[in-house]
This record gives C-alpha cells, sequence and structure tokens, in this order.
C-alpha cells in the first residue's frame, strides 16, 4: 500500500500539447498550480475557472454565429463576456484564409444592404458565388459604387470567368466585359436565395430589427466565418 501511495504522489503532469512531462512553474494568484512544457514551451495550469479557456469555446462560438445569436446572446449561453466574444470572433476570422478560386467558371453576383454604426449609415455587402457550388468566392463591404464592386469582379476576372450573372444596375456596364456579363430573368436566383439564408442566420443582417454592426471590422469578420468554415 505505501508503494502504491508513493507512485501516485510521484506521477508527473504531462503537456496537453505535446504530452511530455513538465515541470511547476509558479502559482497563480489564484492559488492554482502552473506548469511548463520544456519541449513545446507552453506554459498551462491543470484547469481554468475562466470558461471562455475551454478547448471548445472557439467552435461553440462559430455554430451560435452561424445560427443567428447575437454576441450578448452568445455571451450568456457561453456564460463568458461579450468582449471576450468580440476578442475571439475577431481572433477566428484572422487566421481563415480566402479559399483559391478555380479558373473558367460562371458566377454570380449581387449586393446586400446592410447598416454600420446606426442605421442612418448604410452599407452594402458586394459578394459573388460560383453558380455550380453555390459556394461564396470574394466580398467587399462599402458603399454601392465602382471601387467596391469592382473589387470583387477584378477577382472574379482574374479567374477568366466564363459568364458572370448580375442584376440591371447600371454600375456592373462599366465594370464587366461585355463578352462575359449576363444579364437575364431568373439569372441569380441563387444568389438572391444566399442573401435570403444570410439575413436569416446572422443576427446583424435581419430586417426590421435592433441589431446591426458597431463596425466593418466586425462584419467582415463575421462574414469570413459564416462564408468560409
Amino acid at each position: 500500500m505505501p508503494y502504491m501511495c508513493n507512485r501516485v504522489v510521484m506521477e508527473k503532469t504531462k503537456c496537453p500539447a505535446c504530452r511530455t512531462i513538465c515541470v511547476k512553474n509558479g502559482i497563480q494568484p489564484n492559488g492554482k498550480q502552473r506548469y511548463f512544457c520544456k519541449t513545446c514551451k507552453k506554459s498551462f495550469q491543470i484547469a481554468y475557472q475562466n470558461k471562455a479557456y475551454r478547448h471548445r469555446t472557439n467552435k461553440e462560438i462559430i455554430v451560435h454565429l452561424k445560427e443567428g445569436v447575437g454576441i450578448r446572446g452568445i455571451s450568456r449561453i457561453l456564460e463568458i463576456s461579450a468582449s471576450t466574444v468580440l476578442k475571439r470572433i475577431k481572433q477566428i476570422s484572422s487566421q481563415i484564409e480566402k479559399p483559391a478560386i478555380p479558373l473558367n467558371k460562371e458566377y454570380e453576383m449581387d449586393e446586400l444592404c446592410t447598416y454600420i454604426g446606426n442605421k442612418s449609415r448604410r452599407m452594402w455587402i458586394a459578394y459573388a458565388i460560383r453558380k455550380d457550388t453555390r459556394k461564396v468566392v470574394d466580398f467587399k463591404v462599402g458603399r454601392r459604387n465602382n471601387r467596391t464592386l469592382g473589387k470583387v469582379i477584378d477577382t472574379l476576372t482574374l479567374s477568366s470567368a466564363t459568364k458572370i450573372y448580375t442584376d440591371r444596375l447600371h454600375i456592373y456596364k462599366n465594370l464587366i466585359d461585355k463578352a462575359v456579363h449576363k444579364v437575364k430573368n431568373r439569372g441569380i436566383n441563387y444568389i438572391e436565395r444566399k442573401n435570403l439564408t444570410l439575413r436569416t442566420h446572422l443576427k446583424r443582417l435581419n430586417r426590421r430589427t435592433i441589431c446591426y454592426s458597431k463596425s466593418i471590422t466586425m462584419l467582415k469578420a463575421c462574414l469570413k466565418i459564416y462564408f468560409w468554415t
């Protein structure tokens, strides 16, 4: 029996990342023991009181965000502060890369109206989807002008788009080559349906709501998470 007790006491703490035996590395102000891994150079403690440090926190934030839950709603559900939710959303979006765009494909393009800061400051989300897969290939947030729409169209042009379907907005006539520009009845059905899905799934894009984005940065971060995760 004494031998078994000593064996339990001598058992070492392993790093959660590389599973290497760690050494003690001081005490937290709350009395928790910290450990240090000499292999991957990470410092950690066995259990955290702050629920934001749970391994699934980022995945849960993504799930709730894509299901139309607002920032304060996510904060209440996960029992973490709203400021932490905002920081995590920005952190997650910074790690997302825009997918590679294949050559010689057909696309649909449209704009979606929203607000930034207050209901008097109108902004537009210009984005394009592949006609075969319905996947978003690029988007920009800004005014409904040549500069904003042109950035998305440049992406499609560089990918050697065979056809670009749009509505009858006059701006497109000056930005898209006539050989690939297509304007016809029901030509943008897929992206129009995507607009409705976006307004349903993202709280900040809902119609007749008090919810709206406080900054362009947060809007772009939420769109990146929704489109490419």
